[in-house]
């Protein structure tokens, strides 16, 4: 996939495409790529009118962009459900769920059912979206795919599964590194259970953007009030950092190439895999221990309150 571009990207008319946090950063890139290749794409959003407002953006460059902006708080569970049920009603069917909006290194807060703002938002806001739209994902026509957003951070991750909302002791970047661990761990058993149940038309891959300049670095140091560390932030992203537009690119080839198989894991594969082309790479070991997947996916189905059926797929 040497020099892979959004320009490689097949076809996808009559396709819908679900992103999360579309309208900044690589959701925003991803949703105008994949508007560009002529998907329907919804962009689900915490903010309407930042949404609204991404979407106008959008069609000032793709002229027949067909976008649909709605509501969707990951740290909130009811506006989970309340998107994927309103989501069952307008659409057929889900080709494409990009699990990509994130939350980074913020001072210690919680979402409204009390998680850990990093770990509901990044992993438990996610995994309930998954449940509740695979069986919309089932509904398509042909192939479909749940893309999950990582971070190569996620190698300084640990499950700490005696204080999983680090409510004893919490370190923004612990945080950080646990909950995009669990993105993984998350993606990885979920193709092991559609494997087991024999739903061979329905990927699970995982994605990393390396380092991407985007607003996501920005939340922590603005909410903390540190100008020193949003100076730090901007001095790294200028010298450091790819665009946005080449950090969605794994995203892009996991949902849409055709060579990409259920458990792939995409990152750009230059300089320290921060930059570059998107290329398949191995995660840590961490991220592939099947006890510690399983016992995340039976915390998170008891916290979130949503159980997979996949015998109805």
């Amino acid at each position: 996939m040497s020099g892979w571009t959004a320009a490689e990207m097949p076809s996808l008319e009559g396709e819908t495409v679900v992103v999360t946090g579309a309208n900044s950063g690589l959701g925003f890139e991803g949703t105008e790529a994949f508007a560009r290749r002529g998907a329907s794409v919804v962009m689900a959003c915490r903010s309407l009118e930042r949404g609204r407002e991404a979407a106008a953006e959008i069609r000032q460059s793709v002229d027949d962009a067909d976008l649909d902006v709605r509501e969707c708080d990951l740290a909130d569970l009811e506006s989970v459900a309340a998107f994927a049920d309103g989501l069952g009603e307008a659409y057929d069917g889900v080709d494409v769920l990009c699990n990509n909006a994130g939350v980074m290194a913020i001072p210690r807060q919680e979402t409204a059912d009390g998680f850990e703002m990093q770990l509901g938002v990044n992993h438990l806001g996610h995994f309930a979206l998954t449940g509740h739209l695979l069986p919309a994902l089932r509904a398509s026509e042909g192939e479909s795919r749940i893309v999950t957003q990582s971070s190569g951070l996620h190698e300084q991750g640990e499950m700490d599964f005696a204080d999983l909302q680090s409510e004893r002791e919490y370190d923004k970047w612990d945080a950080y590194g646990q909950s995009k661990l669990a993105n993984l761990l998350f993606a990885y058993e979920l193709e092991r259970r559609l494997d087991e149940h024999g739903v061979s038309d329905l990927l699970s891959v995982a994605c990393h953007p390396g380092y991407a300049d985007t607003e996501l670095q920005f939340r922590g140091p603005r909410e903390s009030g540190s100008s020193l560390r949003m100076l730090g932030m901007q001095v790294a992203n200028a010298v450091l950092a790819q665009s946005a537009e080449q950090g969605a690119l794994p995203m892009l080839y996991a949902a849409t190439a055709d060579t990409v198989i259920g458990g792939e894991y995409v990152g750009p594969g230059g300089l320290m895999d921060m930059r570059g082309s998107p290329e398949f790479q191995q995660s840590s070991e961490a991220s592939r221990d099947e006890a510690d997947a399983e016992r995340l996916w039976d915390v998170s189905e008891e916290l979130t309150g949503v159980a997979y059926d996949f015998e109805a797929l």
